[in-house]
């Protein structure tokens, strides 16, 4: 059996608008998906639109934010040299993939929604029914995309991502482009929150997103388990064809 390929998608932008604040990825976001999707043996790809080294946001590098994770990630030679040699989003496609993951981080909320590379991936993922992956921020990049019919791809969907409260929360409200819980909704999304910073996940058919970076583990969770009922069914498919089924 091939291996589940994964390509993990991550943002590039590493300051907060006009301030001199950094930002970047969450880092929870990508380290603990990251050691699942390794513990189920998939090949992974990590991009950014930029390509080079993902910017991490320095508050989910301090001691406050680490988990196991996090800090085995820090210390792992192979997860910091992908981190320092992302590609280039813009040459992928998804017939290459099995999943198209979006890790989020508030830098997401600048270089996903405006990524015209992104869009067409995330577009062609939806088109085949591949699996796709959101996780707080990283919602985002599921803003532009357009559904086969050129309708917005969340229209109708069940979808989640950071909410509105939890920006406030953040003290972020005034300084972000946009909010993506408002955003989600006014393209026709069935958007659904839970109480501030605690798991939400939402599934609905290809689609899998998180609401908050404490949702990671069930957002990588679900794609694994959703891939593994993908083959299993295409094995089941092909013997039948082959009069083995029988």
């Amino acid at each position: 059996m091939q291996p589940v390929r994964i390509l993990i998608v991550a943002t590039s932008h590493d300051k907060m608008g006009d301030t001199d604040r950094k930002t970047g990825l969450w880092l929870h976001e990508l380290a603990i998906p990251y050691y699942l999707f390794r513990e189920a043996d998939c090949i992974m790809t990590l991009v950014s639109p930029k390509g080079g080294r993902v910017p991490l946001d320095p508050k989910s590098e301090s001691i406050i934010a680490a988990n196991s994770a996090t800090k085995r990630f820090m210390k792992d030679p192979e997860a910091m040299e992908m981190m320092k040699h992302s590609d280039i989003l813009g040459t992928q496609k998804a017939e290459s993939f099995d999943i198209l993951f979006l890790t989020g981080g508030h830098g997401a909320m600048w270089d996903f929604p405006c990524n015209n590379c992104l869009k067409a991936l995330a577009e062609d993922f939806n088109n085949r029914d591949k699996l796709i992956g959101a996780v707080s921020h990283g919602s985002a990049g599921l803003l532009s995309p357009l559904n086969i019919s050129g309708e917005p791809l969340v229209k109708g969907r069940q979808i989640t991502g950071f909410s509105n409260s939890e920006e406030h929360a953040s003290g972020l409200k005034s300084i972000l482009p946009f909010l993506l819980g408002i955003s989600l909704v006014a393209l026709g999304a069935v958007y659904t929150k839970r109480p501030d910073f605690l798991s939400h996940l939402v599934t609905d058919r290809n689609i899998i997103t998180g609401q908050n970076a404490a949702s990671s583990m069930e957002v990588a969770t679900k794609l694994l388990y959703c891939m593994k009922k993908t083959i299993n069914k295409q094995k089941t498919t092909a013997l039948g064809e082959n009069g083995h089924g029988k």
